[in-house]
């Protein structure tokens, strides 16, 4: 949110959270349901204690018709001097709750027509355009309907470079989604399988580095943080640390609740995790190549077609 920004120059990045989430659903969601200064007074105090941590840059993973809005992100980005970075695409996780109605009638290309619309004129009027796609799917095998999303993802990676973040959870859809995405034409290390730790079969997490995707464990705002250094040094045994992306997936400020809810913060990475890992024989350079080198190569704005 404070211009666009080389990969390179991301510094230490937390690749998955959230400022705010807005669970009403696409039918009923409008700016209206929250008011900003509020929550940039609840969020402020979390981001100065990340930034403290060394944090540089946040990926925002909150979807449009899920609460998206690039006003409160580009404010708090101003605010704090972190690097705050959104997304396009559609969420259709929860049985489709937060797709908006012309999902179902549109075709693949003309959803990927509205997002690499986002990417090359800005996001709803503004000068912010978005730094990577987030959409997501349903466990289990794949609807037509997040079929057509992930094939929406495909063309607009094709077009823009933009690289696909994937709600995804256990293995099955998240090895669908790469056949998928082979089929039209985009290699596997354009995808960053999100909240793999759902997966509890290690071996899969193997299976799928191998391949070339990104392993995105990024639930330890909320704790586990011994089966987290485990999954991550099973990846760093196999020489895959450098598939390896790690995030909270915390925040969460909730319209509709007092105060937004009680809001997790983002440091558990620095308090928690890595002292574990540290017993685990991990040095500064596995933690530069989690928090600095990995999140500058998956999300570099390249078309990894093949």
């Amino acid at each position: 949110m404070l211009g666009e920004i080389p990969a390179d120059a991301l510094g230490k990045t937390l690749v998955h959270e959230h400022m705010l989430v807005d669970f009403i659903g696409a039918d009923k969601i409008s700016y209206d349901r929250w008011n900003r200064d509020q929550v940039e007074h609840k969020v402020l105090p979390y981001l100065l204690e990340a930034k403290q941590a060394g944090v540089k840059s946040i990926f925002d993973c909150t979807p449009a018709f899920l609460g998206r809005d690039v006003i409160l992100l580009k404010r708090l980005s101003e605010k704090t001097g972190l690097h705050m970075i959104t997304n396009t695409g559609y969420y259709g996780a929860v049985n489709n709750k937060y797709l908006p109605v012309w999902v179902k009638k549109e075709t693949d290309k003309q959803l990927a027509s509205r997002w690499i619309r986002e990417f090359k004129e800005g996001i709803e009027n503004s000068d912010v355009r978005p730094g990577f796609i987030k959409i997501s799917v349903d466990a289990g095998k794949l609807s037509a309907l997040h079929q057509k999303l992930v094939r929406a993802a495909a063309l607009t990676h094709l077009e823009t470079g933009l690289t696909i973040c994937s709600h995804t959870g256990k293995s099955p859809a998240a090895f669908e989604q790469l056949d998928i995405l082979k089929i039209m034409g985009v290699k596997a290390d354009a995808f960053v399988w999100v909240h793999a730790q759902a997966e509890t079969d290690r071996n899969l997490h193997i299976k799928a580095a191998r391949r070339g995707a990104w392993i995105s464990l990024d639930g330890i705002g909320w704790g586990d943080f011994e089966n987290y250094a485990d999954s991550i040094a099973s990846l760093k045994q196999e020489h895959l640390l450098h598939r390896v992306l790690i995030s909270h997936d915390a925040g969460w400020y909730k319209p509709g609740e007092p105060d937004g809810g009680k809001f997790t913060g983002f440091t558990n990475i620095f308090t928690q995790l890595i002292p574990l890992l540290n017993k685990l024989g991990f040095t500064q350079a596995d933690y530069e190549q989690l928090l600095i080198k990995n999140p500058a190569s998956a999300f570099a704005l390249s078309v990894k077609a093949g």
